[in-house]
């Protein structure tokens, strides 16, 4: 399952964003994240719409004048709301919705925790296909931009925009 949000978001906001100077380290680090409210009990407020936008408005308002940390910060939002999308929590109306729709949190079980083992599986094994194009497609069998990307997130510059 950790396969499946990893290298899917990460070859998802390269597709859309085309920028070798977010952080993707911190878009995985964002994908990931609400699987931790698993140890809560249950679907928590980073598996609703609340959670991700109300950290995107703090790291716009803390970083006004702060280009290269907003740029850096900014993909830990991006990314858990890449998780609600892969994870299906949009189809569930009281848990996307909350507070709004007045429903109860950590109550239940998490929304990639609620498919068969089959299908959990199945997206494992996309996210580890993504994961493949994304190494091919960033040329990390170059040691250094390997490098660069472990020690920044950056990917290379020089990539097809």
């Amino acid at each position: 399952m950790i396969l499946w949000f990893v290298g899917v978001s990460i070859a998802f906001v390269w597709m859309v964003f085309r920028s070798p100077a977010l952080d993707y380290r911190l878009v995985a680090l964002g994908s990931v994240l609400p699987v931790g409210e698993v140890v809560l009990g249950g679907p928590g407020p980073l598996h609703t719409l609340v959670g991700p936008v109300a950290l995107l408005a703090v790291v716009m308002l803390a970083t006004q004048k702060q280009r290269l940390v907003r740029r850096r910060l900014i993909g830990i939002p991006i990314g858990m709301l890449m998780h609600l999308v892969l994870d299906g929590s949009w189809t569930q109306t009281e848990i996307f919705w909350w507070p709004l729709t007045g429903g109860t949190l950590f109550d239940g079980s998490l929304p990639e925790l609620d498919r068969p083992l089959g299908v959990i599986l199945v997206l494992d094994a996309l996210g580890a296909a993504a994961l493949v194009w994304c190494w091919r497609t960033f040329g990390f069998d170059v040691p250094s931009r390997r490098d660069e990307f472990f020690r920044t997130g950056h990917l290379p510059r020089d990539l097809e925009v």
